[in-house]
C-alpha cells in the first residue's frame, strides 16, 4: 500500500554462516508470511523446487530475518489528512483470551497493532500514544466501534482531534483483522503472546507492501503495484539475483 516508486534501499542484510543464499531464504520467508500457508506446506513448496530444508528452519529464518526485512521495509508517509479507524479483536492463547488492538488509515494500511491483556481506557490510550509517536502526527479524524474506552483515550491523547464512533463506519478496521484470522485457522491458533506481537509485525509490515490501496484495484494498477513491490522485497532482502 505504500508508493513503491520510491527509491529502493539496497540491503544491509548478513546471512553470513548461513548456508542457502538470500534468494532461498527470502523466498521461504515471503510465503510464509505473504500466503495462508504453513510452514510445512512452504517446506514442501521448496522441495519441488529441489531445495531441501526443514519447516524449523524456516521457521527460524522467519523470526530472524522476517523482523530485519520489516523494520527495512518502506512505510508510508504520515499526513494530516489521514483517517485512522481502530478497533480490537479477541485472541484466545492457551484458553485465555487476549485483545489485538490494530489501527489501519482509510486506505486500509496498517499503521500499528500491539496485543494486550485489556480492553480498556489504559489499552486504547497505549495504542493512540504509540499511534502518535510513531506517525509523528495527528490524524484528520479517527473512527471507531462504540467502545467507550476509544473516546475516553482520545480525550487524554488528542482532544482535538475528531471521533466518529459507530459500528458502521468501521469496517474497513474490522475487515483488516480478516487476513490474520485465515492465518490463525491454518496455524491452528497462536502458542504463546511472546510469538504472536512479532508475527504480526512482521505480517503486517510485508502485506502493506504486498496488497494495493482500495483505489488500485484495477487489473493493471495491481500488476504495477505488485512489480513494484517485488523491486522493494528483492532490494530489501538482498535476493536481486
Amino acid at each position: 500500500m505504500a508508493d513503491n516508486s520510491v527509491e529502493m534501499t539496497s540491503s544491509t542484510i548478513s546471512y553470513k554462516n548461513h548456508r542457502f543464499p538470500p534468494q532461498i531464504i527470502a523466498r521461504a520467508v515471503w510465503l510464509y508470511f505473504r500466503f495462508p500457508l504453513s510452514l510445512r506446506l512452504v517446506e514442501e513448496m521448496l522441495l519441488e523446487r529441489g531445495i531441501v530444508v526443514s519447516y524449523e528452519t524456516i521457521r527460524r529464518w522467519g523470526r530472524k530475518f522476517g523482523a530485519a526485512y520489516a523494520k527495512q521495509l518502506h512505510r508510508k508517509k504520515p499526513s494530516r489528512k489521514d483517517i485512522w479507524h481502530l478497533d480490537e479483536v479477541v485472541i484466545s492463547i492457551g484458553g485465555r483470551k487476549h485483545w489485538l488492538w490494530r489501527a489501519v488509515d482509510q486506505d486500509g494500511y496498517v499503521l500499528d497493532e500491539i496485543v494486550q491483556t485489556r480492553r480498556d481506557t489504559k489499552a486504547a490510550k497505549r495504542l493512540l500514544v504509540r499511534l502518535l509517536k510513531k506517525q509523528g502526527l495527528s490524524p484528520k479524524r479517527i473512527v471507531t466501534d462504540k467502545l467507550r474506552s476509544y473516546g475516553a483515550a482520545k480525550r487524554d491523547v488528542m482532544p482535538a482531534v475528531e471521533h466518529r464512533s459507530h459500528k458502521g463506519l468501521n469496517n474497513r478496521a474490522e475487515n483488516s483483522h480478516v487476513p490474520l484470522r485465515k492465518r490463525e485457522r491454518v496455524m491452528q491458533g497462536f502458542r504463546s503472546v511472546a510469538g504472536l506481537q512479532p508475527f504480526i509485525s512482521i505480517f503486517s509490515a510485508i502485506r502493506n507492501l504486498f496488497v494495493p490501496p482500495h483505489w488500485k484495484r484495477s487489473a493493471l494498477s495491481t500488476h504495477i503495484h505488485r512489480i513494484r513491490a517485488m523491486a522493494q522485497w528483492k532490494a530489501v532482502t538482498g535476493a536481486t539475483a
